[in-house]
């Protein structure tokens, strides 16, 4: 079929096919993307083509680069990866099936230039090209993660125990349901069925979380532990600690739970990206993210704990957002059984069950993927607005389904208008799938397009690990139980020579000052070995320290504060700088275009060196003069005021405005959500403008074909009544009656006639102009919301940049005075051809 036009913001998941023939007819369905916010549930038997569907609603989300958060328990989904856009047998030829080859009498050569062959051919069918697979690859970047596992992305689930970014007293009934369902999956991964209410065990966890988030303080396994045993409450309810809990009893629990943080297969989960969803549905560039959690390889209590863990998060992240009606992200959960079941109360019913009733008002939408109905939960069920139907394998499955979806329409406060659910799902092939869409007027029938994505089956560790081979090298994160790298200690940095021969110039105290003058020395942040590895650059072979001195280097330190205020944009910022200057003129004016910028405040100076400092510089006359150092606070208060300045990314179309403060990642992040939204109101409002246009000619062209319909059968009786009449003449001049007034009524029935067939020509003319008229008016509006689409893609070609003075006042000076830089003299090993290197012992804010 021929490709349909490519709409941002509509989902194309395939074609109308007609039951009655088994055809599919060339009638594209397109989905809106907004109305996923109300979510979407999709049932089918196995074979029934549900895994192809859902990977095109993915495809679709990707192309309108909709973030997703994708909980994948079987392996299906990581598929998505799986996009070639040369369509050559030698990309297939990693993921075809080594088996089916030989049952083929095949070798893996041949099958996969078939599978190349069949995909390229039904990807064709479909109106689908290489170009758009290769927009699709460029539109999202994939991830499989894999918690508990280094297979894919490792998880780090530390994260999860850290304090939410909540007020508690404005979010505390949110925290504590956040607390219960952490609660309850830590339990449950020690195999603890702990009831919130009842349990002792997630009585007394609970107030711990609570203790601790109250205060704004993060936990870990390590702290939780010692928490069990040392409780930070004295109390609980009415009854004291040890009352209520006795010591013996907590020991035991905190022995589980240790024996849990000392297993070595658990240290995977404490290792790789920390559990950030912001992180998670966008890369540091801010492009879109398909993050798949792949939970094939977990037992049953692992995935309960990690799918609990992630939801409460997802949940979290969500309620931080703000509300739109625009499609923000996608909750994708595949084969969700078990996870909201009707009758019991696993941890992740509540998460799930909050994410139903309240996600929508922030545009996050869920879609919930099952082979049988009756693992979902009905009450959830209801805030569902649109079902995907498929093959079912049981009448009482099919009943289930009914079931629940005329519970649906009902409580959405819509009609069934006399459909026959039950016959059409009785119908259903593979790949042809029921749609009922409570936005739309009807349920459409429709065969599922070819996906864009290689469906090779669920995939194994080592296949996951060959896909994100080249994305972990470098991409993840360091481990939260890690320390981070030492940069000022003595233990991988070489001992400074305190003996050898000074440099020239260099004295081993500092020169004496006028007492009214204040030295303040910048501290040392960069050990020898980080200084060199600095310089060298990453990657690069690192040389090796033979030895190391630290030296001071003399400054003018400027330590100053300057206020940007735009009232019209409510932006009021303060920005703290501290310059290091050591050029001077002749005069002995200091240089302060040539400073140096250092990430250190006032109060990180020290009136102090360094115990290991060897060696001072000679100080020039600016630094040893009080009424100098004075000019040059004046000096310094010019320069800040000529010079700084603020700079503001605009978007002038929506009016949203980055300053220093936001990253670049999380504005584009904002701007594109704006853009979306902006997007879907310009051409919801050009479709009602057109809307009366179209409605007004349609109601033309119904009243014509109705005169048409009255003209033909006019005509008919018409063209009836003139053979009648020619009969009856003939006969009468048969008979001999001879009369004038047959053939007038003749000659007057002819008449009638071509006047008959005159209206049928006039309303068939009528009727193909007002359809041509049709024609335009819908070109128009395609073509203008074309230009709309366009107009809000590429954003970043629209952003301006302004830059904030600040006024005179606005620029307070703290100090400026005498300083000291810290330097290490390196000399480096003979291996490495000797020699000495002059490195900073301190980091610039350009490095930092």
């Amino acid at each position: 079929m021929k490709a349909p036009e490519e709409r941002l913001g509509s989902f194309y998941l395939g074609a109308e096919y007609d039951l009655k023939s088994g055809a599919r007819l060339e009638q594209p369905v397109h989905y809106d993307a907004r109305d996923l916010t109300t979510h979407a549930v999709c049932v089918g038997m196995t074979g029934s083509g549900k895994t192809g569907l859902c990977i095109d609603l993915l495809e679709e989300a990707a192309l309108d680069k909709v973030p997703v958060i994708l909980v994948d328990p079987k392996g299906d989904m990581t598929n998505l990866l799986l996009q070639f856009p040369n369509l050559s047998p030698e990309d297939f030829l990693p993921w075809v099936d080594q088996d089916e080859a030989r049952r083929k009498g095949k070798s893996p050569e041949e099958l996969a230039a078939d599978t190349a062959s069949m995909w390229k051919n039904g990807l064709a069918d479909w109106g689908i090209t290489p170009d758009r697979i290769r927009q699709l690859k460029d539109s999202a970047e994939l991830t499989i993660y894999t918690p508990g596992s280094d297979a894919g992305i490792p998880v780090n689930i530390l994260g999860s125990l850290a304090a939410p970014k909540l007020d508690f007293t404005a979010e505390a009934e949110a925290i504590r349901e956040r607390i219960a369902g952490t609660v309850s999956a830590l339990l449950g991964l020690v195999g603890i069925d702990g009831d919130p209410v009842k349990s002792r065990e997630s009585i007394l966890l609970s107030g711990i979380f609570e203790h601790f988030w109250r205060a704004g303080t993060d936990l870990d396994l390590v702290s939780l532990i010692g928490s069990i045993q040392n409780p930070p409450m004295r109390q609980v309810g009415v009854f004291d600690v040890n009352t209520f809990y006795p010591e013996k009893e907590r020991f035991e629990l905190a022995m589980t739970f240790n024996a849990l943080l000392a297993s070595p297969s658990f240290q995977s989960w404490l290792d790789g990206e920390p559990l950030d969803i912001g992180t998670m549905l966008y890369t540091a560039d801010a492009k879109p993210r398909l993050g798949i959690f792949s939970l094939a390889h977990l037992s049953e209590n692992e995935r309960m704990f990690f799918v609990t863990l992630l939801l409460e998060n997802v949940l979290t992240w969500t309620r931080a957002q703000q509300g739109t009606s625009s499609l923000r992200a996608l909750l994708y959960f595949d084969e969700v059984f078990g996870y909201l079941p009707p009758v019991s109360e696993p941890p992740s019913k509540r998460p799930l069950m909050t994410m139903l009733k309240q996600a929508r008002a922030f545009g996050v939408g869920c879609v919930l993927v099952t082979q049988n109905p009756v693992d979902l939960d009905y009450k959830a069920l209801t805030n569902t607005g649109t079902w995907f139907i498929g093959k079912l394998q049981a009448e009482r499955d099919k009943a289930r389904v009914l079931e629940g979806l005329k519970s649906a329409i009902s409580t959405a406060g819509g009609s069934d208008a006399g459909f026959d659910f039950d016959t059409v799902i009785s119908q259903l092939g593979k790949r042809v799938f029921l749609m009922h869409n409570v936005h739309e007027d009807r349920p459409v029938i429709f065969q599922t397009r070819w996906a864009m994505s290689f469906l090779s089956g669920p995939m194994t560790r080592p296949q996951i690990k060959t896909l994100m081979a080249g994305r972990k090298n470098g991409s993840t994160a360091q481990s939260a139980t890690s320390s981070p790298t030492p940069t000022n200690g003595t233990t991988s940095a070489p001992t400074p020579n305190a003996e050898a021969e000074l440099p020239s110039g260099y004295t081993a105290v500092p020169p004496g000052l006028d007492p009214s003058i204040q030295q303040l020395f910048v501290p040392v942040t960069v050990n020898p070995v980080a200084a060199l590895a600095r310089r060298s650059g990453a990657g690069a072979s690192q040389p090796l320290p033979a030895s190391a001195e630290l030296l001071y280097e003399p400054a003018l330190i400027g330590c100053a504060s300057v206020d940007f205020v735009d009232k019209k944009r409510d932006i009021s910022r303060s920005r703290q700088l501290l310059l290091a200057c050591t050029d001077f003129d002749v005069a002995g004016n200091p240089d302060w275009d040539n400073s140096q910028p250092v990430s250190l405040t006032q109060d990180e100076l020290s009136e102090q060196a360094d115990s290991k400092a060897a060696g001072f510089s000679a100080l020039p006359e600016t630094l040893t003069s009080a009424r100098k150092l004075s000019s040059c606070n004046r000096s310094f208060s010019d320069w800040l005021y000529r010079n700084e300045r603020m700079p503001i990314s605009i978007h002038p179309a929506t009016g949203l405005f980055r300053t220093e403060e936001e990253s670049k990642r999380n504005f584009a992040i904002r701007l594109q959500q704006a853009a979306r939204e902006q997007r879907d109101k310009e051409v919801d409002a050009l479709e009602k403008k057109y809307a009366t246009q179209l409605d007004r000619i349609a109601d033309k062209i119904r009243k014509e074909e109705r005169e048409l319909a009255q003209d033909e059968a006019e005509h008919q009786n018409r063209k009836a009544s003139e053979l009648v009449g020619i009969g009856e003449t003939l006969l009468g001049f048969f008979l001999g009656r001879k009369s004038t007034r047959g053939i007038s009524s003749a000659i007057n029935r002819r008449r009638m006639t071509a006047n008959a067939k005159a209206d049928i020509e006039e309303s068939v003319e009528t009727i193909e102009e007002l359809k041509n008229q049709q024609e335009e008016i819908e070109a128009e509006l395609k073509e203008q919301a074309a230009e709309i689409t366009a107009r809000w893609e590429h954003l970043e070609s629209a952003l301006t940049t302004e830059e904030l003075s600040p006024r005179r006042s606005d620029v307070v000076i703290q100090i400026v005075t005498t300083g000291w830089l810290p330097f290490w003299q390196v000399t480096l090993d003979q291996t490495e051809g000797g020699g000495t290197l002059f490195l900073p012992a301190y980091e610039t804010a350009d490095a930092s």
